[in-house]
């Protein structure tokens, strides 16, 4: 984690006083449950609450020491309670305390990042809608295709922020579980309603077969699922760089008084922006091997997934979580030239316009293969021509073609509204009726 793809909101979650804490509440709570079953006293369990502290410089300084760092907090938990910390840590294992922590920590991560979409998604409904009607170019390979809306091209990353919405819930309920049932998870040493109570208290759900951790198929589909969200922040960042570029520059992202784009160039407005976005996807994305190589573990635990986790727990969320707030920024301040998006749906001479005519030549008899070489070859003249020759004039020059189509319905052929016409179809699909 650095400062720069940094927001406290998520980084407070990782920092040593909230995992301590953490630990504190998980210890503390068991101990509730313990004194209930009567395992322990309940005057040990109060005294928990009530003198209960530690000191991430001192538990740094025991582990220097024992080498542990569960244990470390122990010693300074006890140094804290006095002789009623004996009962503490009863019947578990460092796992019990340091897995449904975790389990903790990435629940309130998935919360924020859910937050994070749900902002999203309410600046890319808005913008949708202000450029419904909007026409531009649609593109397949990166070359002029049909026209659509810019409002669709924003409802369809709308649709798929839903989707990874939908997704980081699951996630969350995927890992939002708890694990207090001892060395090789049989509850041999400690009553299998501790964990149900300490599950309860810290919002989780308890694992129903958590060996001495718990099976990390779960936090492998909680990395994928990160890794999923960030391709569709990359997708939408590279679809603004894209339409940014000099040639196209159909929308851009905002320049900001007193901006400057180069230590060289004064003249450059570049799309830093979503450039850095695309960059921290990959990151997030970096993260996904790890985690599911973490799901082998040996027999019923090994240690190798512990520093892989110390990493990229904080490391993903926190640079998730920025790169969405980015990107909502970005969607929100987005500059959009409408006039420039028609002007290069134009600029090829209405060769947008050629499969309407294909389809129109076959319904008035000519066959598919004929109809495609009669509309083709005219197209290619106004390709060649780079858009100064126009398909319309082409076509009803061409014996061949207003032979079998009158020339009134060619020209009705390149109407820009036809493409339009479902418009309203697909954003009560996306949005649903208004």
């Amino acid at each position: 984690m650095i400062p720069r793809y940094s927001r406290p909101e998520m980084v407070a979650i990782w920092e040593p006083e909230t995992r301590f804490r953490i630990w504190f509440e998980i210890e503390a709570h068991a101990m509730d449950a313990l004194a209930e079953l009567g395992v322990v006293p309940k005057d040990a369990a109060k005294a928990v609450w009530e003198r209960g502290k530690f000191e991430v410089e001192r538990i740094d300084e025991i582990e220097r020491e024992v080498k542990h760092d569960v244990i470390a907090f122990l010693t300074n938990l006890a140094e804290h309670v006095g002789d009623e910390a004996r009962f503490v840590h009863q019947g578990m294992t460092s796992s019990d305390v340091l897995d449904t922590c975790l389990g903790v920590q990435m629940a309130r991560a998935a919360d924020l990042m859910i937050a994070d979409v749900d902002a999203l998604l309410v600046v890319l409904k808005r913008r949708a809608y202000e450029f419904k009607d909007t026409p531009t170019i649609g593109r397949s390979h990166g070359i002029h295709a049909e026209p659509t809306t810019f409002g669709l091209k924003l409802a369809q990353a709308y649709a798929e922020f839903a989707r990874c919405r939908a997704r980081l819930v699951m996630a969350r309920d995927e890992v939002a579980t708890c694990a207090i049932s001892g060395a090789v998870g049989t509850f041999a040493n400690i009553d299998p309603r501790v964990e149900e109570h300490v599950a309860k208290a810290m919002g989780l759900s308890v694992e129903p077969v958590s060996t001495q951790v718990i099976p990390r198929d779960r936090h492998a589909m909680y990395f994928a699922t990160l890794g999923v969200v960030a391709g569709c922040v990359e997708r939408l960042a590279t679809e603004v760089r894209h339409l940014q570029r000099t040639e196209v520059l159909e929308a851009e992202e905002y320049f900001s008084p007193g901006q400057k784009g180069s230590s060289a160039m004064p003249h450059k407005r570049n799309p830093v922006l979503t450039e850095n976005l695309t960059g921290l996807a990959r990151l997030v994305r970096g993260y996904v091997t790890p985690a599911l190589e973490n799901v082998a573990l040996w027999h019923e635990r090994d240690i190798s997934h512990s520093s892989v986790e110390r990493m990229i727990g904080p490391d993903a969320t926190v640079t998730l979580d920025f790169a969405l707030v980015r990107l909502t920024n970005v969607m929100d301040k987005l500059v959009v030239y409408p006039d420039r998006m028609l002007a290069n749906l134009n600029k090829m001479g209405g060769l947008v316009h050629s499969q309407r005519i294909l389809l129109a030549l076959t319904q008035a008899g000519v066959d598919r293969e004929g109809a495609y070489r009669l509309v083709q070859r005219n197209a290619m003249r106004v390709w060649e021509s780079d858009g100064k020759l126009q398909l319309l004039d082409l076509l009803k020059a061409d014996a061949d073609v207003t032979a079998a189509l009158p020339v009134a319905q060619i020209e009705a052929l390149f109407d820009l509204g036809h493409h339009m016409k479902h418009v309203d179809t697909i954003f009560g699909r996306v949005f649903g009726k208004s």
